[in-house]
């Protein structure tokens, strides 16, 4: 294993996050040195936020293009480091907001043995160019590796009954009851589930440094790159296990370490 330490950050803002069965279940995992810091944006200055609000997305059909943050932007950020909720919906470029945290990382950290793992309330996206528009991510998977809470809820799909119920009528009463029907056939905001779900993707993210491949396209992977949430659910709640393809990547970087 080409880790020494993994450096996860909380994000103390979503409660169902149960950080210290995380540090568990990775240091019985992968029997090594685990760090547990408090989120990467807490006591900051507002040198980060700036940088943070620059990677803002306005076009969402046009590839990322920097712009210098209003004072306004700059104190959505800071209002957003106290929400649990993503409730602007701000959308941030997954790959320019990596490149951001990476220049606050302590300079004697930034080595390749130490993964740095960022968990945070922030919607990352990255462009693709084969329909030329943003989509959500869970996922920004190098170091530092940027996992969103908001991502995980907001990415894979919902089922497709549910979008149509929810076309004929988009009032909050109806929007209401079309949740309480699907209730539990997708992760919501405040959702239990959400730690657990939070496991896989840190797993994806060590794979993805450890082999440059963070995702399966195998269902009953642990790994699968899944893009419903029922998928998401069955692969890590239900299944909870690896491939045999990926289970043997991981028995070789565990015997690695």
């Amino acid at each position: 294993m080409k880790i020494s330490k993994i450096i996860i950050y909380d994000e103390p803002t979503v409660p169902e996050i149960q950080i210290n069965r995380i540090e568990k279940f990775l240091k019985d995992t992968f029997h090594t040195d685990v760090e547990v810091r408090r989120s990467f944006f807490e006591n900051v200055n507002d040198e980060i936020f700036q940088k943070v609000a620059s990677t803002r997305i306005f076009e969402l059909k046009k590839p990322f293009s920097k712009h210098i943050p209003t004072e306004l932007e700059i104190q959505i950020e800071r209002k957003n480091t106290d929400n649990s909720q993503n409730e602007e919906k701000v959308l941030y470029d997954g790959f320019e907001l990596q490149k951001t945290i990476s220049k606050f990382i302590p300079t004697d950290e930034q080595n390749q043995n130490v993964l740095h793992i960022i968990l945070t309330n922030k919607l990352t996206c990255t462009f693709d160019e084969s329909d030329f528009r943003y989509h959500a991510r869970a996922l920004i998977g190098t170091n530092p590796s940027i996992i969103s809470t908001t991502g995980i809820i907001e990415a894979p799909a919902k089922p497709k009954e549910y979008y149509l119920e929810l076309m004929t009528d988009f009032s909050k009463e109806k929007t209401d009851e079309i949740n309480k029907k699907y209730k539990g056939e997708f992760l919501e905001y405040n959702d239990p589930r959400l730690s657990e779900v939070l496991e896989g993707y840190i797993l994806q993210a060590i794979m993805y440094y450890e082999t440059g491949e963070a995702f399966c396209e195998n269902k009953e992977c642990r790994l699968y790159n899944a893009h419903w949430q029922k998928e998401l659910l069955y692969s890590q709640l239900k299944n909870k296990k690896f491939c045999s393809k990926h289970e043997e990547s991981f028995r070789k970087i565990i015997n690695q370490s």
